[in-house]
Parts: structure tokens; C-alpha cells; sequence
């Protein structure tokens, strides 16, 4: 339930935030949509990838066995 919700509460800021953004730049509300989805589906793609290196890193370090991705006990 709480991943669903959180990618549904998603969706409708980015579907609002569209909305207004092309209310105040006189865009089309379906190019700017396209852009934000390429732009999350690369760059925020690349930057979860990074920050989870950096963290399974930082884990590795402290040798924290706790803290390991995918080590599920």
C-alpha cells in the first residue's frame, strides 16, 4: 500500500506541476510531460545509481552488515 500510494501521490504532482507549467509557458501539457519522463527516466535514473554506490561504499567502509542492499536476513 505505502509504495502505491507514494507513486500515486507522485503522479499527480508531476500531472499538476505539468499542468501549471504550461499555463505559465504557453506549452503543450504532453511535451512537457514527455521531457519531465525522459529527464526522471536518465538523470534520475543515473542519480539513484550513483547515490546507492556512494552508500553501499560508505557500508562497506563501516563494515555495517546491517546495511547492506539486498541482504534481507
Amino acid at each position: 500500500f505505502y509504495d502505491t500510494s507514494k507513486q500515486a501521490i507522485g503522479a499527480l504532482f508531476i500531472h499538476f506541476a505539468n499542468v501549471f507549467l504550461s499555463d505559465l509557458t504557453e506549452e503543450d501539457p504532453c511535451s512537457l510531460y514527455l521531457i519531465n519522463f525522459i529527464l526522471d527516466a536518465t538523470l534520475g535514473m543515473l542519480l539513484i545509481w550513483l547515490g546507492v554506490k556512494v552508500v553501499s561504499w560508505a557500508v562497506q567502509q563501516k563494515k555495517s552488515t546491517y546495511l547492506v542492499f539486498g541482504e534481507y536476513g
